[in-house]
């Protein structure tokens, strides 16, 4: 049994957040995968399921993001998991957005999710970094985090999550080569090969003036045709 965890904050208020990410990811592998609806258990918002021939539990804690933590390790003493069974998805700002990255264990970055996950089960879990890019300057991280995504995100942002529900068999059972595949098809669809290639103009035929006949009168001929 696999646990995945979405980060995010709950309520209306948040859902279209780039914070929000984690928990965008989750609610599309339920949907496309006939998960069972969604229901309360540990502090979140849970639901079950198979990928391919793995039983996946999908958890969104409702704790607010800097406790995500006590959900998580709620879940994992309930159905006696190790850490190495929990992969968690989560928003990056360290990563262009739309980009996708899988990392096992390390350090939060101080991501307030990871850091409270952190605390109540250790660092070695798996994770999903999900790029939503950086405002530029630390001061402005909250604000820019907390906001929506923009309309021109709309297209890359679904992209990912598609190729995320794409690929999720291949997580499950812990592939994460054919994974990355299954998100880049989507992403970055490969070009066909005669793509890009501009054919050669071909120059247009000039035809030579036609000769004229020589004349080989002589100056009086001439003269006297002139008047005839």
């Amino acid at each position: 049994m696999k646990l995945w965890v979405g980060l995010g904050n709950p309520g209306a208020k948040y859902a279209g957040n780039r914070h929000n990410i984690g928990f965008m990811a989750l609610d599309r592998v339920a949907e496309d995968h006939g998960f069972a609806p969604w229901r309360s258990k540990f502090q979140a918002s849970l639901t079950e399921g198979r990928l391919g021939s793995e039983k996946v539990l999908l958890l969104k804690p409702e704790t607010f993001m800097n406790l995500s933590g006590q959900s998580v390790g709620e879940a994992m003493r309930f159905y006696k998991l190790e850490p190495t069974d929990i992969t968690v998805f989560h928003d990056e700002l360290d990563l262009a957005p739309g980009k996708c990255r899988v990392k096992a264990g390390g350090g939060h970055a101080g991501h307030n999710g990871l850091r409270s996950i952190h605390q109540h089960i250790g660092p070695h879990y798996d994770r999903v970094r999900l790029g939503i890019g950086h405002p530029g300057h630390k001061d402005r991280v909250a604000p820019y985090v907390l906001s929506d995504f923009a309309k021109a995100d709309q297209d890359w942002l679904d992209d990912l999550l598609r190729g995320i529900s794409d690929g999720a068999p291949e997580l499950a059972k812990g592939d994460t080569g054919r994974f990355m595949n299954a998100v880049a098809l989507r992403t970055a669809p490969p070009r066909s090969s005669g793509q890009g290639k501009a054919k050669a103009a071909t120059p247009p035929v000039v035809s030579a003036p036609a000769a004229e006949p020589e004349d080989d009168r002589t100056a009086m001929q001439k003269l006297m045709d002139r008047f005839r």
